[in-house]
């Protein structure tokens, strides 16, 4: 409240300067600890925290220690810990903190999953990237920017800060600036920006240095062949192919063996939260997701409308308060009704926001594309109840996708408070209470 309050009191410059003030401030307090280290910066609208995971994984197959940030996780070499911020790009000073932490810890490499909304507010400013990764660009998360148009914009900042930064070397090693650009994304062009020394495009369209050919999908996982190395990624769907490929063109771009990339890839068991089968032995199948923008969660009904065969598809979905996008919240409404046979709205992350109006507008939503109330269409403030309707409605065959919060160990309600969370866990709770 006294943000807002602020924000409006405030000459619209005052709050660049302090975010710019805050950057500079948290550098120097942690003694710039991004020139000691190879720093990439992965931005786009959709795939950055598994782009983050897959590359922070496969770095390490050249031998080196990592570091990351991600909206999914953090890294420092070899300990992990699940992100519970609810931000995707932290402070500015906590961002700087975990770089020094990751130096100091003897990593080589920082993968950075890098916001709009964070450029937007500088948190990138002080950081020396030297590597930049983009992974698509669709209209969300477009209402905090003005428009598309602006939302482009800020990703493209990065690539300009990036490439516009001094040259930088570590033990006497010069650094190259590379960008790493997704080739079947027509907006990609936009970020080659000539300050860069090296642009590295990657997608499974002709003309991409690293490209995907005979790209098969299971339900376990997705393989693919980049020249005439064959790569098996243990996360399913047809989109982890080109966050593996972001990965792979970028791990190679930085010196690792597009074999020895393989192997490691081999060995990655899948992504927390990330198409995550739950099984406790029913004979329906449980999906657990992030996706929570239309176009993720169009990719994930069309994953499972390829193996779904005679079974329903049984969603439970909900959108996220703090004045986020609300204009999202009836457009995953109408998709989740024309895409599954039942719809069950309910909570996800309300913050201050009225979490019955964030449900009421999905469903709403819902409801125009043709969701009748009490048979195909579900409202159901409690989550934890929601989940368990879901097992109750379920038969053999059925996919339960649950979408929204993925591996997100919290959930953020009113008063600036975060609640212990975990989708994974209630799922198989619910599953061993209806089980036959």
């Amino acid at each position: 409240m006294i943000i807002r309050f602020l924000r409006k009191a405030l000459p619209s410059g005052f709050f660049d300067v302090y975010h710019r003030i805050l950057a500079w401030s948290a550098a120097f307090v942690y003694q710039h600890p991004s020139r000691d280290i190879i720093v990439i910066g992965v931005t786009g609208t959709s795939g950055k925290s598994s782009t983050c995971y897959f590359l922070a994984k496969a770095l390490e197959a050249g031998g080196a220690k990592t570091g990351m940030t991600s909206t999914a996780q953090f890294k420092v070499a070899d300990c992990e810990w699940t992100n519970d911020t609810k931000m995707t790009m932290l402070g500015r000073f906590r961002t700087q903190k975990l770089l020094r932490e990751m130096v100091n810890q003897g990593c080589k490499y920082a993968v950075i999953e890098t916001s709009s909304q964070g450029i937007l507010q500088h948190r990138h400013k002080e950081i020396s990237y030297d590597m930049c990764v983009f992974t698509n660009l669709t209209p969300e998360h477009i209402e905090a920017h003005g428009g598309f148009e602006q939302y482009k914009k800020a990703k493209i900042e990065l690539f300009r800060h990036a490439s516009s930064l001094p040259p930088k070397s570590i033990e006497g090693v010069a650094v190259p600036r590379i960008a790493v650009l997704n080739r079947d994304d027509e907006h990609a062009k936009d970020f080659a920006l000539p300050g860069f020394d090296r642009i590295v495009w990657y997608g499974m369209e002709d003309g991409a240095d690293v490209r995907a050919i005979h790209v098969n999908e299971a339900i376990d996982r997705v393989a693919f062949t980049v020249g005439e190395t064959a790569f098996n990624v243990h996360t399913p769907g047809r989109v982890m192919a080109w966050n593996a490929l972001a990965a792979i063109a970028s791990a190679e771009a930085l010196g690792i063996s597009r074999e020895a990339l393989a192997e490691r890839f081999n060995a990655i068991q899948g992504m927390p939260g990330r198409y995550e089968f739950i099984k406790e032995g029913q004979p329906w199948n449980v999906i657990v997701d992030f996706a929570f923008e239309p176009t993720a969660l169009e990719k994930l009904f069309d994953f499972v409308d390829r193996f779904k065969k005679d079974g329903r598809v049984i969603h439970v979905t909900g959108s996220c308060g703090g004045g986020r996008d609300a204009s999202r919240r009836a457009v995953i409404g109408r998709l989740s009704a024309a895409r599954s046979d039942i719809t069950i709205v309910t909570n996800e992350d309300p913050y201050d926001d009225d979490p019955r109006a964030i449900i009421d507008d999905v469903a709403n939503g819902a409801a125009k594309a043709g969701g009748r109330e009490g048979e195909t269409l579900y409202r159901i403030n409690d989550r934890r109840e929601a989940i368990q309707k879901a097992m109750e409605l379920a038969n053999a065959g059925d996919f339960v996708l649950i979408t929204g919060k993925g591996s997100e160990p919290v959930m953020a309600v009113a008063g600036g408070r975060k609640i212990p969370w975990d989708d994974r866990e209630e799922a198989r709770e619910a599953i061993r209470v209806v089980k036959p």
